[in-house]
């Protein structure tokens, strides 16, 4: 689709995998922190409520000056609350966060409010954006306002799911692992098998895995040489059984977060988890060292991008934030407090510069990113959460 071309009423996908399931509710990238703790020009989380009333559904013109105010709705402390704090100094508008907790959360309250939410900036995944933009509930981004979008790193602009960047900017990018605790578990540990494996044997009852069903059920297929994509049901059902029946009753809990809010409490031994959050969790742990991180190969790429919602009553703020936030230096600061690649270029020679501990659980070599692929959106992704809900009436959580 072409940026000046916007889909028909038969070219609309539905919005059938848009709707929000209660086992897609983790909170952040990281772990959820209140945002009520911020200071410095930034508003605490739900302070949004009410606040779209008067704006329209094409949003405000992006001709104008910037405005006093900007509204962000996004995953839970997924920024550094200095880069807020500078903005509103730098440019003036204070900022007001609200926070969800899975991408079909965000997307159904746009949906209902159709151009009234009162939100500017978004923050989708990537595998969501051709939907939201198929069903207008994004704003097209004016480039003349982003000139720092020329620092993104070629990779991760002008994707397949946006060419051009017409809708979104990448805010950052990672994976999914797991970590274990090799006290508890004293052979090395490589694949998606050994994850398995273990779970079923030394972490038997000391084990969690995501709350994001996409996740849970890509582990399985990538265990298993199976298209993390699949549309095959016959895959599906093998992936229920194994899950439902085989691993369901050796788990513990569905957490998203281990690494910050498990390691190296609750006693688990084995957990699945993104990359950033094992990070935090290994610089939190008073022995780093007993938490070895492990990505096992292939596995999941997810992206995160900044987009502007549709009806924003502040599009020039929005635009000016996200051409802040692409700065070489303020997207070093965002990359040390959430433990993601920014995908700014030169972020990776920079942070070595700064001494940012475990860049090995940050930064991927090109073999290691060869094996990585994101997700996408089918007919049989709704499937992901009946077999997690399954999985978590067999294990009691």
């Amino acid at each position: 689709m072409t940026a000046d071309r916007r889909p028909t009423d038969r070219e609309r996908e539905p919005l059938r995998v848009l709707l929000p399931n209660a086992t897609a509710a983790h909170l952040s990238r990281r772990s959820f922190l209140s945002a009520a703790g911020l200071v410095g020009g930034v508003a605490g989380l739900g302070a949004l409520a009410g606040c779209g009333g008067d704006s329209k559904t094409s949003g405000g013109s992006t001709d104008g000056e910037i405005e006093d105010a900007l509204s962000i709705y996004t995953w839970g402390d997924y920024d550094d609350p200095q880069v807020f704090k500078d903005f509103t100094s730098e440019e003036g508008p204070r900022i007001t966060l609200d926070g969800f907790g899975s991408n079909e959360e965000m997307i159904a309250k746009l949906v209902a409010a159709q151009g009234t939410s009162g939100y500017d900036i978004v923050v989708p995944s990537s595998y969501y954006v051709k939907q939201m933009v198929d069903n207008d509930l994004l704003m097209e981004l004016d480039h003349d306002l982003l000139p720092n979008l020329e620092n993104v790193q070629s990779e991760f602009a002008d994707q397949e799911f946006d060419p051009g960047n017409t809708y979104t900017v990448v805010k950052c990018w990672g994976t999914t692992g797991y970590a274990y605790d090799s006290q508890a578990i004293t052979r090395p540990l490589a694949t998606w098998d050994d994850f398995f494996d273990a779970v079923q044997n030394e972490a038997s009852g000391s084990v969690s895995m995501s709350e994001d069903p996409g996740e849970v059920v890509f582990a399985y297929f990538n265990a298993n040489g199976i298209d993390q994509n699949t549309t095959d049901p016959a895959d599906y059902d093998a992936a229920q059984e194994f899950l439902v029946d085989t691993i369901a009753p050796h788990l513990q809990a569905f957490d998203s977060y281990p690494g910050s809010s498990v390691i190296p409490t609750n006693g688990r031994k084995l957990v699945q988890v993104w990359n950033g959050d094992s990070r935090i969790g290994k610089l939190d742990n008073p022995e780093p060292d007993r938490w070895q991180w492990v990505l096992p190969a292939p596995t999941n790429l997810w992206q995160d991008n900044w987009a502007i919602a549709a009806g924003a009553p502040h599009p020039v703020a929005a635009h000016a934030f996200i051409n802040h936030v692409l700065q070489p230096e303020v997207s070093l600061a965002e990359l040390q407090y959430i433990g993601y690649n920014t995908a700014v270029e030169g972020v990776e020679e920079a942070a070595a510069d700064a001494g940012v501990e475990y860049p090995e659980i940050i930064f991927f070599t090109s073999d290691q990113l060869s094996t990585m692929s994101e997700g996408e959106l089918t007919d049989l992704t709704p499937r992901q959460t009946k077999i997690v809900n399954a999985m978590r009436a067999k294990a009691g959580t």
